[in-house]
């Protein structure tokens, strides 16, 4: 592997360290509803979990109102349970071939909780981009002593990558200060 192989590599991996810091802010809820709060609760359905995504329609009519529309009708109570047990604070109810959510408006202290959740996640993302970086500059250091790779070039790629680590880590902190700034808007 070159250093650019490895460079790009880097590059690519942080970018889905990115996005799964943002996928996992989406499933935490916000003052107004998103299918993001309920697209991934794990239903059994068919003899398997599946994700609800998988198995709905799901769709935010009103600020603080979900809509949920099986895709097949004989799985509505198992949806309805699969939220109710996913702990989200969520009451699912039946109404003719939907499921409605109505999201309880926030008290302060839970937009608290929700945006100590948050800073953990973006804590994880910079801790995956940091071990990225690592075992980056572990590969570049590999390759110190192969033909037509210099101490210059190693040198170069190691601030590559430290430059790489520290802009990511920016965006994931850009990232939840907008999730932080969502969660407390009233």
């Amino acid at each position: 592997m070159s250093i650019d192989e490895i460079l790009l590599d880097t590059e690519e991996k942080m970018i889905k360290t990115e996005e799964h810091v943002l996928h996992q802010f989406a499933g935490v809820r916000t003052g107004k509803a998103s299918p993001g709060l309920v697209e991934n609760v794990m239903i059994d359905a068919y003899g398997s979990p599946m994700r609800l995504k998988e198995l709905a329609t799901i769709s935010a009519p009103e600020a603080r109102m979900l809509m949920i529309q099986p895709f097949d009708a004989t799985n509505m109570k198992a949806i309805e349970k699969g939220i109710q047990a996913a702990n989200l604070g969520l009451s699912p109810v039946t109404q003719g071939r939907y499921i409605r959510i109505v999201l309880p408006e926030l008290s302060t202290e839970r937009r608290q909780e929700y945006i100590k959740i948050c800073k953990k996640m973006a804590e994880d993302g910079r801790v995956a981009v940091r071990n990225e970086r690592r075992h980056s500059i572990e590969a570049v250091r590999k390759l110190k002593g192969t033909a037509g790779v210099s101490e210059d070039g190693i040198k170069g790629a190691e601030t590559d990558i430290q430059k790489l680590t520290d802009d990511f880590i920016v965006k994931i902190d850009q990232h939840l200060a907008h999730k932080e700034k969502e969660i407390l808007t009233v």
